[in-house]
């Protein structure tokens, strides 16, 4: 029998249109577009569900978060990954709100100075942005590269949400 998981959408001018998918209990992913979230839900059962409370929690979080109201969250994460991605995230998670990163200080911080590469996609595989800050990792220029492929501009509006740039 498949898996149920829940899936809702949060619309907010900062991030636009999000799919947010959970299963009983916890978030799985945050999605900025529909066919990654099509891709992720292959092999469970879909349910539409606006009052699922792991959805409901994720949803109060983000636009609190959106709305320069929070800035540390407390939704539970279904976060899975290879052993170098998951130690990325960690990092990730570490780097404070209002500050950033390069990939190549996050590289440096996991003991694995030579995977800059790595680290960026790493940052890409992601399922939570926002949550887990991948927005937060700037470019050794101070640039702002790829966000979720090519989200820029959304990277841009979040540090400034946090006073980062």
């Amino acid at each position: 029998m498949k898996k149920s998981i829940y899936v809702s959408i949060l619309c907010h001018p900062l991030a636009n249109q999000i799919w947010l998918a959970a299963d009983e209990e916890k978030l799985m992913g945050i999605f900025f577009e529909e066919v990654d979230l099509v891709r992720f839900l292959k092999g469970y059962n879909l349910i539409s569900k606006e009052d699922h409370h792991i959805l409901t929690m994720a949803k109060k979080e983000l636009t609190a978060y959106f709305n320069g109201e929070l800035m540390e969250f407390t939704t539970p994460l279904h976060i899975t990954g290879t052993p170098f991605q998951l130690s990325v995230w960690e990092a990730m998670m570490e780097i404070p709100y209002g500050e950033t990163r390069t990939y190549s200080e996050i590289a440096a911080q996991i003991n694995r100075p030579l995977a800059v590469r790595a680290v960026g996609q790493a940052s890409r595989a992601n399922k939570f942005p926002f949550i887990i800050p991948c927005h937060r990792i700037i470019g050794k220029s101070g640039s702002l590269t790829g966000y979720a492929g090519t989200k820029t501009s959304i990277k841009s509006r979040l540090l400034q949400l946090e006073g980062a740039l």
